[in-house]
């Protein structure tokens, strides 16, 4: 994958949004409804059973022919085609991106190396569904031939945070005779309040580790492997009926102690935080069972499709990608507020959080340039009306830009006297008064003492997007989950970095290993770190 050899800031495009933001910068959200009545039906878009209303963004039809103009010149069209068809756009890695390829159907081919993978993909499928179907009716038993009544998902990064996020989300479609829990921190608390309440008799692990060899998740499997056999006698027969493996290193797992017919494998093409739909999912798989999964997977592929074929200007993954393009590079904002009104969604902004900053939070180009512009935001969030009582004070009246993503559903799943209407009207409120605001006349027009004005006054011109659907089903969640994960390619294309690797993460992983022997050992090691990192070392060990 070449990047553009103009750099971004000198595209023709970049240099017409740089000034046509001057032009403009005095517009307010209130001037620009007033001048177009139909503004709220025409800045709309919808696909994979997804509205988006993106009129109270801070742009005009020109503002939206620019973006679209800068997306053709970093060859978005290209880049989109380019992942799909399985190319390496992986540079830094050497690998394909397809994430795609895990919701694809039975019927479709794609090549990587030669290779038709969509056969493999559905195998593992198939062998998932298989499982799954056992351990909900009861056919699998554990070591002592009680049935499985506890999942303990131990996973790190996207090996946790998809799946805790997807099982909060489809809690309304789980079997609710199985109790799911799930461990990442390497923090002994995590795994401790996890399984303190647990039968080792009743309780099933599912181990995720690509490699079998990440530090926290295996430090927490050896806890739980002694944990289970402490509670079962000390056999390590039982191991292998009460540990499945999601990896691809069949050694480790054997010698584990894990019986390799229950390894579920996935593949080098899959990042692991866009691995929720592949057998990283087996959890979420046994929550909601197969038949909801693979409606779940339809709406990823829903969403794909859209994003493959539909023109920019109706396409919300482009449409969405560039407006946060907008209002980083050309309008300042640091931060983008993920805001889901339906309390199913209460994991989704931490979900958010990994795979947008892990992804495009580079400062490097694919050409090897260092970057001179801003590229991920930060994505934060809370459900519903919790952040309203919070940190709402600061996106209404506060110095910061703060652009917010509003999801919402019309239809609840556990409708309860008029809850959802109260929920609904809050998110439409929050909406119009962040674009909107309070002028000084409207609030003396109120009586209010000329002194306390200020204090009242609301800028509005607050940017945001609303995301609507009719109600959150499996299908829906993929089409959504989907949907962030291609605005984060868009973002990627536009500022020229791979949002495909991590580099990021290994430093701290490095030096971790190098600490902990210096923590651990019995005689005073010596110490060659500066001197704030070996005083603190020294205060650890005299302190524990």
């Amino acid at each position: 994958m070449k990047s553009n050899p103009k750099s971004l800031t000198q595209r023709p495009a970049w240099k017409a949004l740089a000034a046509h933001q001057k032009k403009i910068s005095k517009l307010h959200l209130r001037r620009l409804f007033a001048a177009d009545k139909k503004r709220g039906d025409k800045l709309t878009a919808s696909g994979a059973g997804l509205f988006l209303d993106y009129s109270k963004n801070r742009i005009n039809a020109e503002t939206l022919k620019l973006l679209v103009q800068l997306a053709k010149e970093a060859d978005l069209r290209g880049r989109i085609d380019a992942m799909f068809k399985g190319e390496k756009i992986n540079i830094t890695e050497n690998r394909a991106v397809l994430h795609t390829a895990l919701r694809a159907p039975k019927t479709a081919k794609i090549i990587v190396d030669g290779k038709n993978v969509v056969p493999d993909v559905h195998a593992v499928l198939d062998k998932m569904s298989a499982f799954a179907k056992r351990v909900r009716s009861g056919a699998w038993k554990g070591y002592t031939g009680k049935r499985i009544k506890n999942i303990v998902n131990i996973g790190i990064g996207g090996s946790d945070l998809g799946p805790v996020m997807a099982h909060e989300a489809l809690r309304h479609y789980s079997q609710r005779s199985l109790v799911f829990r799930y461990v990442s921190n390497v923090d002994g608390i995590d795994f401790v309040e996890a399984v303190q309440d647990l039968n080792p008799a009743e309780t099933l692990f599912i181990v995720s580790s690509k490699t079998f060899t990440t530090l926290e998740t295996m430090t927490n499997a050896e806890s739980a492997r002694a944990w289970l056999l402490k509670g079962l006698g000390g056999n390590k027969k039982a191991v292998a009926k009460h540990f499945v493996a999601v990896s691809t290193n069949a050694e480790k797992v054997s010698a584990f102690g894990i019986d390799t017919a229950n390894m579920f494998g996935f593949w080098d093409w899959v990042g692991g935080r866009y691995s929720m739909d592949s057998a990283i999912g087996l959890s979420t798989m046994l929550a909601v069972g197969p038949e909801n999964f693979r409606k779940l997977l339809a709406g990823f592929n829903a969403m794909d499709e859209h994003f493959r074929k539909t023109p920019f200007e109706k396409n919300l993954p482009v449409l969405m990608g560039l407006l946060s393009v907008w209002n980083n590079n050309f309008l300042g904002a640091e931060t983008v507020a993920v805001l889901p009104y339906e309390n199913y969604l209460k994991r989704f902004p931490a979900y958010l959080q990994q795979l947008t900053m892990e992804s495009n939070g580079k400062h490097i180009t694919l050409a090897g340039k260092k970057v001179t512009y801003q590229t991920s935001p930060i994505y934060w969030g809370e459900p519903g009306t919790n952040g309203q009582h919070s940190f709402y004070q600061l996106i209404h009246q506060g110095t910061r830009l703060i652009p917010c993503d509003f999801i919402a559903f019309a239809k609840a799943l556990t409708p309860l006297g008029r809850h959802h209407d109260l929920l609904i009207a809050n998110v439409l409120a929050q909406s119009e008064a962040l674009a909107f605001g309070k002028t000084a006349e409207e609030v003396a027009a109120e009586k209010v003492a000329d002194w306390l004005v200020p204090h009242k006054v609301f800028e509005g011109n607050r940017p945001s997007n609303t995301i609507f659907a009719e109600k959150l089903t499996p299908e829906i969640l993929g089409a959504l989950v989907a949907l962030y994960e291609h605005i984060v390619y868009v973002q990627g294309v536009i500022w020229g970095v791979n949002p495909f690797d991590q580099w990021g993460v290994e430093l701290g992983k490095v030096l971790a290993m190098r600490i902990a022997p210096e923590l651990e050992s019995k005689a005073e090691p010596k110490l060659a770190h500066d001197s704030s990192t070996n005083a603190l070392i020294r205060r650890y060990r005299k302190l524990k």
